[in-house]
């Protein structure tokens, strides 16, 4: 699969040579079905469910949540956010988040 990963409202796309989207990803919080389309959005909701930010690497953006042994590390920038890191959100939270097609 060939061409441009394109992040426009919060979504990632697959953009291909004759301009059409294909394969993009987001991530959806169950609860009020929100889009996560920013990092303070992310925050807002995993505090909520008692992450804390972890401030260890300053290339990552991180979460911690005290009762457990997960750690939850996205790139510094939204934009970067692949489905593997989606996906590990949601595995961590299970019932909170899925990723759904675009």
């Amino acid at each position: 699969m060939s061409g441009v990963w394109v992040f426009k409202n919060g979504v990632v796309s697959l953009k291909n040579g004759a301009g059409s989207l294909q394969g993009g990803k987001v991530l959806v919080h169950l609860p009020t079905n929100e889009i996560v389309t920013s990092y303070e959005v992310l925050e807002r909701m995993l505090t909520s469910l008692g992450w804390e930010r972890y401030y260890d690497d300053p290339d990552l953006f991180q979460f911690h949540k005290r009762s457990t042994v997960h750690l939850i590390s996205l790139p510094k920038n939204f934009k970067k956010l692949k489905p593997m890191h989606m996906y590990d959100i949601v595995v961590k939270n299970r019932n909170v988040f899925e990723v759904r097609d675009s």
